[in-house]
């Protein structure tokens, strides 16, 4: 049986947070299940899902992905994304976060196995829930608060006006990323997006 994944767009839940810096991800798991053509639906695990092939490449049908928006806030979005993986039997190196990251200005992106959470509390919760560092992170730079403005204050708000006429093509590239992340593997993808 081919291999399953299991994509988490990161992210709060409801709709004042939609569209924040913090839900990023969550965009991006809007845009995969649009290109795959398929819809979100409700699990008992408290996440919306879908299962699709994602990244088809020359006619030929991507890897099976388990697409995850949890319906948890951050802090707790952890336990109900292992759910899953734990009942879609996907071990942690087929685990991609997707998530913000202040220490990346708007529109970089980064991909790593393991490593710290940086203060980031959906990493953590997630770190913790599946009982290992060693899962995939799609970093999307978000960028620094301004002044001396709380980062969690920061990372709540809408991008800004400007910063939304390139959020559409932003969010766009953060799929194609995961997309080659399946097909090319990780050090491939890193060489791509990390010298662009």
């Amino acid at each position: 049986m081919a291999e399953t994944w299991l994509i988490a767009g990161l992210g709060n839940p409801g709709r004042q947070y939609e569209g924040t810096r913090h839900s990023i991800g969550q965009l991006v798991i809007d845009e995969l299940v649009h290109r795959a053509g398929g819809r979100l639906t409700s699990t008992k695990a408290r996440v919306v899902a879908a299962v699709e092939r994602v990244g088809a490449r020359g006619g030929v049908p991507g890897p099976r992905a388990v697409l995850v928006k949890p319906l948890t806030y951050m802090n707790v979005s952890g336990p109900p994304i292992a759910q899953l993986a734990k009942f879609y039997s996907v071990p942690p190196e087929r685990v991609v976060a997707i998530h913000d990251d202040v220490d990346l200005p708007f529109e970089a992106i980064r991909l790593k196995l393991g490593g710290g959470e940086g203060g980031h509390n959906g990493l953590r919760s997630l770190t913790q829930a599946l009982g290992t560092k060693d899962y995939l992170r799609l970093r999307a730079g978000v960028g620094r608060p301004p002044g001396r403005m709380d980062t969690a204050d920061f990372v709540l708000q809408r991008f800004s006006a400007g910063e939304q006429q390139t959020l559409p093509i932003f969010v766009g590239e953060l799929a194609d990323a995961l997309e080659e992340l399946l097909a090319d593997g990780l050090e491939a993808t890193q060489q791509r997006w990390h010298s662009r």
